[in-house]
């Protein structure tokens, strides 16, 4: 939402008895649906004699917040009893958009000082059926010294005016303000922000959640371990007296596929493009979480989140051109510009169509959530300027590296063939059970990040979120890595693309949860808010699962090459 810096530039948030302290109106809308966003002066309230937006750093833009100046005179330390805004003949548009608004349950927000302000536009009398705008706004406001703490707006309940009917109707619109001194700190102001959002039962929760997911995760990994531990030890010792006793007998298991396993894989090109932007995602998932540790995201900065996830993935471009290159090169291949118009577009590419026609959907609502010209501008220039340049910089490191794919096996002249394999063996049902476990480790958490983009919440618990992370990373390792092991034991040697596939389908499952979440635990309505959410979110399933399909790959590829290494291989 909105920069804690934003307004020092203004102001350091001191102020003397009398001093204006500067008030933004932001944007209204609708409670349930919070994509679905307009500027404030889009409904007819008071506006001031000529709208003066505020300048905004680009992460607040992305977020849809547009500030103008706002009409109310909240004097620092000025109390103000009955103080008339406008008055206001509404005509029968106008009360037909105010009906409307109080319909669909429209909230408004606001900036004071930096702290934001919200309201409901009116409200709904269930049982006379009538509708109702507030019209007085009273404004409570906490000081320490010379710098404003805390601020709550609150609609006057003997102040509503009804507009059910299809007429003109005559308002004035006031508003009263009353300040209170506190011994709160300046410092720990918006501490109240996060606390509304996770009471303490839910801290409990989450803990609780975290403690049962590392027991589950550790019991489950640690038994996975003890199996392939305890299986590999005896397919060693087999194997090594095998070696002893050359009678002809009947090959079985992983050993008799050596001069398959490290046989590259089809489509190389698209197979490095996907471990390009995989370790890119990577490397931008950790950058924001030490970003967050540190602090940087605190209540109401959210601006700041867009601005980085914009800048850091412009800047870690160079990672995805030199991991796609450096393994493309390793497995011979040959066509280097393909290759990189690959890796920038295979996530860049999706995001990009979504991003078009969501911001075009955004237009013709004539929402704030529209990028306006300027922003798109921008962010083009950065693509073009910081993104391509790294990405093929990267790539020609990558390219010029002197990294060899090592196998600890000559690979066969003529592919093996794979015996027949029961329906359990095949990708998808293999992708379930990969996708399961690490799926369920974040379940509960899930709800909590989504609660966070997708309504109201503040999202703060960082530091369990990246445990959280750790324990995503460790569990997709573990599972791909047993999985493989169980398809080279059938003799199955195309384990290059499955690996991808196992490690990334978690991200198939939150996109599976997205639906459960908006159809059951959220009360999004209206075309542009499902098509938001769902956009957005396949874009986000789609990151988790390059992400996490290279994690599950390297971790396999790590572990191929040990147990290859270990035995003789002819």
């Amino acid at each position: 939402m909105q920069s804690h810096c934003s307004f020092s530039s203004e102001s350091d948030h001191r102020y003397a008895k009398g001093d204006p302290v500067p008030l933004y109106a932001n944007k209204v809308g609708p409670y349930q649906n919070p994509s679905e966003t307009y500027r404030y002066f889009d409904l007819p309230f008071c506006p001031p004699a000529h709208v003066t937006e505020k300048r905004e750093a680009l992460g607040e833009v992305l977020n849809g917040d547009r500030l103008v100046y706002a009409s109310y005179q909240l004097n620092f330390g000025e109390d103000k009893d009955s103080e008339i805004l406008c008055k206001k003949l509404l005509t029968r548009e106008e009360v037909k958009s105010f009906r409307d608004a109080v319909k669909q349950d429209y909230y408004f927000q606001m900036y004071y000082d930096d702290l934001p302000v919200w309201g409901f536009i009116g409200k709904t009398d269930d049982q006379e059926l009538k509708y109702l705008l507030s019209t007085h706004l009273h404004f409570e406001i906490y000081y320490n010294k010379d710098r404003v703490v805390e601020i709550a707006a609150i609609s006057d309940p003997a102040h509503f005016v009804d507009i059910s009917e299809d007429k003109e109707v005559d308002v004035v619109f006031k508003y009263s303000v009353r300040w209170k001194e506190t011994d709160k700190p300046f410092e720990s102001r918006m501490d109240i922000y996060t606390r509304t959002s996770f009471r303490p039962e839910h801290l409990e929760i989450h803990w609780f959640s975290i403690i049962n997911s590392c027991v589950t995760v550790f019991l489950l990994t640690g038994f996975l371990a003890t199996i392939l531990m305890r299986v590999l030890k005896n397919d060693f010792i087999k194997y090594s007296r095998d070696e002893e006793t050359p009678e002809d007998q009947e090959e079985s298991g992983w050993k008799y596929i050596h001069g398959d396993v490290f046989r590259y894989p089809s489509h190389k090109s698209l197979f490095c493009a996907v471990l390009g932007s995989g370790t890119q995602l990577l490397a931008l998932a950790t950058f924001i979480f030490i970003l967050a540790l540190v602090g940087l995201f605190y209540p109401y900065n959210r601006g700041a989140l867009y601005t980085a996830l914009v800048v850091i993935y412009a800047l870690t471009s160079g990672i995805a051109g030199y991991s796609a290159a450096s393994f493309y090169r390793q497995l011979g291949g040959t066509n280097w510009v393909r290759n990189l118009l690959l890796t920038g577009c295979l996530f860049c590419g999706p995001l990009f169509l979504t991003f078009c026609f969501l911001n075009t959907v955004a237009i013709v609502y004539n929402s704030t959530a529209a990028l306006p010209f300027g922003t798109i501008v921008v962010i083009l220039l950065i693509w073009t300027l910081v993104t391509s340049p790294l990405l093929v910089l990267g790539g020609i490191a990558g390219k010029n590296s002197k990294s060899e794919f090592e196998a600890p096996c000559r690979t066969s002249k003529f592919a093996r063939e794979i015996p027949p394999l029961p329906w359990y063996r095949q990708t998808i049902p293999q992708m379930v059970m990969a996708g399961f476990l690490p799926f369920s480790a974040i379940y509960i958490e899930l709800y909590y990040i989504f609660a966070s983009i997708w309504g109201h919440k503040v999202y703060t618990i960082y530091s369990i979120l990246f445990i959280v992370f750790i324990i995503l990373i460790i569990v997709t390792a573990f599972i791909t890595i047993a999985l493989t092991y169980f398809q080279l034991a059938v003799e199955d040697h195309r384990w290059w693309w499955r690996s991808i596939l196992c490690g990334g389908s978690t991200g198939v499952f939150v996109f599976g949860y997205c639906f459960y979440f908006y159809f059951v635990r959220a009360d999004m309505t209206g075309f542009m808010q499902t098509s938001f959410f769902f956009g957005y979110m396949a874009c986000i399933c789609f990151g988790f699962f390059l992400m996490l399909g290279t994690v599950g790959f390297r971790a396999s590829l790590v572990f191929v090459k040990h147990i290859y290494k270990s035995i003789k291989c002819e």
